[in-house]
């Protein structure tokens, strides 16, 4: 056996894998599987046609994502929403994403411009229209596209993974009805933000991560719990 036919086994178990956390991944996100639904690996494999490798390997990309439990005795259980999770998202978030922004700005062209209408217009589109499953990439494209002129490699990848977290939870916010009554809240930033590479441009930035955070506190904590949330988040 060839050295080259030695690799194509594990890199076709890195596309099946890669292909099938897509495939998971959608279908927690658009409620396929709730919280607390148990994915088995032989199911899946059955209903993927694959082995169980490429799902285990799967599954294990999807609990770094958070998306995921691995419990002894009992495998993948998908993940409860959290209001800890959100905080720990957002605080993040919060971190990052001004520094990506302060460093992104100042190189931006009407051509980056051109492409963030682009994206808002797509999103506002299919929150008219109830597209669900577009709501998070878009959100997500549109940030990413604002630190497009970023050098920080490692920090773009962590705030990636951020945003795949965010969008279960972005979904969630979107969907209730109070969230859809304040587009200012649920949007993107608009076009001004990223032309205004000055303390008011990220403030602004930061304003919306924040309003965002508070909003999903609210709906996934509900009544007490969710304001208690907000309270303690806003006092830190």
């Amino acid at each position: 056996m060839t050295t080259e036919d030695q690799m194509k086994g594990p890199l076709k178990h890195r596309t099946l894998s890669a292909a099938i956390v897509d495939q998971l991944r959608q279908s927690i996100l658009d409620g396929t599987y709730p919280a607390g639904s148990q994915l088995r690996q032989d199911a899946l494999g059955d209903a993927y046609g694959v082995s169980r490798i490429p799902v285990r390997e799967a599954l294990f990309q999807l609990e770094a994502e958070g998306l995921v439990r691995i419990v002894p005795q009992k495998g993948a259980i998908v993940s409860e929403l959290s209001l800890d999770e959100i905080n720990d998202v957002f605080d993040l978030r919060g971190i990052m994403e001004p520094r990506l922004l302060a460093q992104s700005a100042p190189h931006f062209t009407d051509q980056d411009f051109a492409g963030l209408d682009d994206i808002q217009k797509h999103f506002e589109k299919a929150i008219k229209a109830g597209n669900i499953s577009e709501w998070g990439q878009l959100n997500a494209d549109f940030h990413m596209a604002l630190y497009v002129h970023a050098r920080r490699p490692r920090t773009k990848a962590i705030v990636i993974a951020l945003l795949q977290t965010s969008d279960r939870y972005t979904r969630l916010q979107l969907s209730n009805t109070k969230a859809m009554g304040r587009p200012k809240r649920t949007r993107p930033p608009d076009r001004a933000m990223p032309g205004a590479a000055d303390r008011r441009g990220l403030r602004f930035l930061a304003q919306h991560i924040e309003a965002v955070r508070t909003d999903l506190l609210r709906v996934v904590g509900g009544g007490s719990i969710g304001l208690r949330a907000v309270e303690e988040a806003n006092s830190e």
